[in-house]
């Protein structure tokens, strides 16, 4: 999978699966914007890049909003000339007793994970559908879309409305030619590898946790134009945790 003369935003890049994602397309040809809030993580990621002869920018990106979300776009088409593919991955995680959630706290999650998802698809749908071939949008969302522990209402939430809210966009968009999937991570763990148990490992059907790099590699499929028939999906990439029993013997 090529993305040579594509150009690719990844919001919340500068951490994680982001960063991950972002570090997978540069590997590719691609030029990566990487959108984030923190600068001097997000640098380091363009600095990494660059070190490897990949091709990266970075733009301090607020996705709460509106105004940066605009920018970004502006940005990137005024620098590259054009946008072929979005990763809507910036999110923010909120764990607390439904008694005890404040509407504010709703709020911020509400806004960062979701209202992000659907405005930054807008507006850099605005230039995709510029491109001959349109282009591709992926929406990080998670299995806590499908499956649930106490006091996660509002990731949750935000979780299963970018579920429903991507093969909403992947049938507005079609006409344009804008394919629209999400992927549904599971356990990744985006720290430190090495510390993980071997209980951890085994409660997943692929006897592993997984790393940003799976996420990764399911955004080259899902953005590449070879796979223009996917569309509107949610790919559950979880090493087969959502499919385990739990019994215990």
């Amino acid at each position: 999978m090529s993305f040579n003369d594509k150009v690719i935003i990844v919001t919340g890049a500068a951490n994680g699966i982001g960063q991950g994602a972002a570090k997978a397309f540069a590997e590719k040809g691609g030029s990566v914007v990487v959108a984030d809030l923190d600068e001097e993580k997000g640098m380091s990621v363009v600095k990494s890049i660059q070190e490897q002869h990949g091709e990266a920018a970075f733009i301090k990106t607020d996705v709460r909003k509106e105004t940066d979300i605009i920018k970004l776009m502006e940005y990137t088409k005024e620098a590259y000339g054009k946008i072929n593919v979005l990763i809507n991955n910036a999110g923010k995680g909120m764990f607390k007793s439904p008694y005890d959630l404040t509407l504010q706290e709703w709020d911020d999650i509400i806004q960062t994970n979701l209202r992000s998802v659907f405005l930054c698809s807008r507006e850099a749908a605005k230039y995709i559908r510029e491109n001959q071939n349109g282009g591709a949008i992926v929406n990080i969302a998670s299995t806590r879309a499908i499956m649930s522990e106490p006091n996660s209402e509002a990731y949750a939430a935000t979780k299963g409305g970018i579920v429903a809210l991507t093969h909403a966009l992947a049938a507005s968009l079609s006409d344009d030619k804008i394919r629209v999937n999400a992927i549904s991570p599971g356990w990744i763990e985006t720290g430190d590898y090495s510390q993980l148990k071997e209980e951890d490992h085994a409660q997943h059907l692929s006897k592993r946790v997984g790393k940003p790099a799976d996420i990764a590699r399911a955004c080259l499929y899902l953005s590449t134009e070879e796979n223009d028939f996917v569309t509107g999906i949610n790919l559950v990439v979880d090493g087969g945790m959502t499919r385990k029993m739990i019994y215990e013997e």
